[in-house]
């Protein structure tokens, strides 16, 4: 999955040759699960027509203050689009709107966006040769840059004037590309190598039954994708789960039992910065596994069990620099149970949930958390989805990799 799935592009397309390559970005956004929205220049529609960038957008194109053709006239608010946006990018960038983005001339709709948004803005400048290295674009690109925005550069190749040179505005890949890796690098965790596990575990009692939990992965998965997101290399360890995951920084490791989760935790943990243990282990296991499926023969059925490995408390023997985080799911005293397993298993965190609270616990989309560092502090958080319980144990994570 791309850091751009998801994300709200606002396209901002001015009057060159090279707007016709705008209509394949579009198509590149939307294939990477972005949502777009198009504002034009009036002149760009002598190069691309709104139809074609409106129909590829599936959005209404924007060119104007307001819809001439519109019998009440809505005004398209410039203000909303600048804020809706995640990013704005502006591709074709004329020399004429460089020059009104550097001095802010706003004499149209791209330009009063461009002066509202909040969001980050890529600009990719497109021009014949003469005209790019004149000293004033070249003062207005530098001019651009130092007030934040990020210039996508100008390739060198055939122009529409027929000379070869610098000015030819990068292709539609190469900007997807650069946008990508721009965002990435500067996102909070990048570089940083993470260990997640997530979901139950199966203890096999034949080869038919098993000893469980109800324990979903949602949790855990959630957690998965924030860190990924966020620029982490993650290490996704997961018991049978239905959940599913597409994301290009996101490798799954499936695992059953106690047993196999234990091994792939430790093969891993030595390369990590930080271990996230959010899967439901099972504590116990059939002492003995029968070969054949056990046939009902009495009343009564007598397992024996043995305890299976403490993956969490084994890590917090042999951590170094890695920050080691568990999860307590408890029914009663559940504080002093929390504490507990962070002296005992030697966390620099723990999250505790209650089976008490209602729409926390296993298979719910919601969860209620509270968070105590070794210090014994705690924190207590509402009712949350488990997306946004994830970027709030990951804020936790910040925290500690920033002190």
């Amino acid at each position: 999955m791309s850091v751009l799935s998801g994300k709200k592009i606002l396209l901002g397309i001015t009057a060159g040759i090279a707007a016709y390559k705008s209509a394949n970005l579009v198509r590149l956004f939307i294939k990477l699960g972005a949502e777009v929205k198009v504002i034009m220049t009036p002149a760009s529609k002598d190069f691309i027509t709104p139809l074609t960038l409106s129909t590829l957008s599936k959005n209404p194109v924007h060119s104007t203050f307001y819809e001439k053709e519109e019998e009440n006239e809505l005004w398209n608010n410039h203000v909303e689009l600048g804020l809706w946006a995640d990013y704005l990018v502006i591709a074709p960038t004329t020399a004429n709107t460089l020059s009104k983005m550097a001095n802010g001339v706003c004499d149209n709709l791209l330009i009063a966006t461009y002066l509202s948004a909040k969001c980050p803005v890529y600009f990719a400048p497109a021009m014949d040769l003469d005209m790019y290295k004149h000293q004033s674009t070249k003062d207005n690109l530098t001019k651009l840059q130092e007030m934040g925005n990020v210039m996508i550069p100008a390739t060198s190749g055939e122009l529409a004037s027929g000379l070869v040179g610098e000015g030819r505005m990068a292709e539609p890949e190469d900007i997807i590309n650069f946008i990508e890796n721009d965002i990435l690098n500067k996102l909070p965790l990048k570089g940083k190598k993470i260990l997640i596990t997530a979901g139950p575990t199966y203890e096999a009692i034949d080869p038919v039954r098993f000893i469980g939990n109800h324990s979903s992965g949602k949790m855990g998965f959630s957690i998965a994708k924030s860190a990924a997101n966020l620029g982490a290399e993650v290490y996704l360890i997961s018991g049978p789960s239905h959940e599913q995951v597409n994301h290009s920084l996101i490798h799954r490791v499936d695992v059953v039992s106690a047993d196999e989760m234990y091994e792939a935790c430790h093969n891993y943990f030595n390369t990590v910065d930080v271990a996230i243990l959010s899967a439901a282990v099972a504590d116990y296991k059939p002492k003995n596994v029968a070969d054949q499926k056990i046939k009902k023969a009495t009343n009564s059925l007598t397992i024996a069990l043995a305890p299976t490995k403490d993956i969490l408390a084994s890590l917090g023997k042999i951590k170094k620099h890695q920050i080691l985080v568990g999860f307590a799911l408890e029914t009663q005293n559940e504080i002093n149970n929390a504490k507990a397993k962070i002296e005992k298993k030697n966390l620099d965190f723990i999250v505790l949930n209650s089976l008490r609270d209602k729409g926390a616990g296993f298979a719910t989309d919601t969860n209620k958390i509270t968070i105590i560092d070794k210090n014994f502090e705690s924190k207590s958080f509402n009712l949350k989805t488990k997306a946004e319980v994830a970027n709030d144990i990951l804020s936790e994570i910040l925290s500690l990799i920033h002190a």
